[in-house]
């Protein structure tokens, strides 16, 4: 069995600079205040256009972000590679507030199209629906309220969009994913992204992937849902399983909407559903590709139990692990170095864009239970062992 606690497999791609910023910012985060309170001024500067790169790019952006764009993302990608992890280039922009904000997104999705199909260590490329799309029509379309002919067109064109990206990502060889979004928007998603997957892909290979956020009580039966169609028109589907990101959000808006909340009411329960997913998943796994993107780590010792139980080879191109970059490093690399495919989620984009994703990175550090002390403790432990070392 993996030992996940090894920090010198762990902690090998970093240097010692690299640690110790780790460690000083993992010691700022832990309390949720101050990440409240950054939080706040982050996005008062934001609105008052106050710069603020001179104290987020030499921690928070540093340590979470590969940099602003693909080009200064290669000499990290390069790095992780030598050391048997990929890395899955996130240009991290979320909500576009205009046609030409995304059409530059789109473009610069194909830009990362591109170099995927150029670089083995780049095995997918990614996006955020929201960020080529207006939300409003989104959740209209969601809803199935009837759009007027300037939204029909709005939608029409985010299926364009999205089409065009598909179609370069099946020539690319490398399959592209929809992240998931807002309960009140996923719905439009959701059926675009299955018009994409029946139309790019095939009895063999995933093109197209979904992310189910397995905390919404009603994933498992999607889940079942996608691998009936798979089974009964001939494609394979792609699932990426994630926990969930908007759990307060999504409480707070279905307490004003008077709708019942979409998610587990604990925690258990979306453990439960997502090792769920996971079983279904290696059952069936002659329809559905995998994306295991969790950081935890009982999620991982469940797929790897699977894969041996069902004597699948642990270099499957149909299954991957993966993580966020700058987070739980001791899973993924020890998870690499036991010989399975793991990738790293690495984002790009100029500060003022990646911002609302680094503030929720550590609000995300703050909120898991021991997040941050484990990863606290495990940086703490290989700086000790580094300096023994030297003795």
């Amino acid at each position: 069995m993996i030992d996940f606690s090894n920090t010198e497999i762990a902690f090998k791609v970093k240097s010692n600079g690299e640690l110790k910023n780790a460690r000083f910012l993992f010691s700022m985060i832990k309390h949720p205040w101050l990440v409240k309170f950054l939080g706040g001024l982050s996005n008062f500067a934001l609105k008052i256009h106050f710069p603020i790169g001179w104290i987020i790019k030499p921690t928070l952006y540093r340590h979470f972000v590969g940099g602003e764009t693909i080009e200064e993302c290669v000499p990290t990608a390069e790095k992780l590679f030598k050391y048997k992890v990929y890395s899955l280039l996130d240009y991290s922009v979320e909500a576009a507030k205009n046609e030409k904000a995304m059409g530059d997104t789109a473009a610069e999705i194909r830009r990362g199209i591109d170099f995927a199909a150029k670089h083995d260590y780049v095995p997918y490329t990614v996006f955020k629906p929201s960020a080529l799309a207006n939300t409003e029509v989104l959740e209209k379309v969601s809803k199935r309220e009837p759009l007027n002919d300037e939204e029909k067109a709005t939608f029409d064109k985010f299926i364009q969009r999205v089409d065009v990206l598909c179609a370069a990502a099946e020539q690319s060889g490398k399959p592209i994913m929809f992240d998931a979004e807002d309960y009140c928007i996923q719905q439009a998603i959701d059926d675009v992204t299955e018009q994409m997957m029946a139309k790019y892909n095939t009895k063999d290979k995933a093109n197209v992937f979904n992310t189910l956020q397995m905390y919404r009580h009603d994933r498992l039966y999607y889940l079942k849902h996608l691998i009936e169609i798979s089974k009964r028109d001939g494609y394979v589907i792609g699932c990426k399983y994630v926990r969930g990101a908007y759990m307060e959000k999504e409480r707070e808006r279905a307490a004003k909407g008077g709708y019942p909340s979409p998610i587990y009411p604990d925690k258990q329960g979306t453990d439960n559903a997502y090792n769920e997913a996971l079983r279904l998943s290696v059952e069936n796994i002659d329809h559905i590709h995998i994306f295991n993107g969790t950081h935890n780590e009982e999620s991982i010792k469940c797929l790897i139990d699977l894969i041996e139980k069902h004597k699948l080879d642990k270099k499957d191109k149909r299954i991957f692990f993966s993580q966020l970059y700058g987070m739980s490093d001791n899973l993924s690399f020890n998870t690499a170095e036991a010989g399975y495919n793991v990738v790293k989620y690495l984002p790009y984009g100029k500060i003022r864009n990646v911002l609302p994703y680094l503030i929720r990175r550590a609000e995300e550090n703050t909120a898991i239970a021991g997040q941050t002390t484990r990863e606290l403790s495990l940086i703490k432990e290989e700086v000790k062992r580094r300096k023994a070392a030297k003795k």
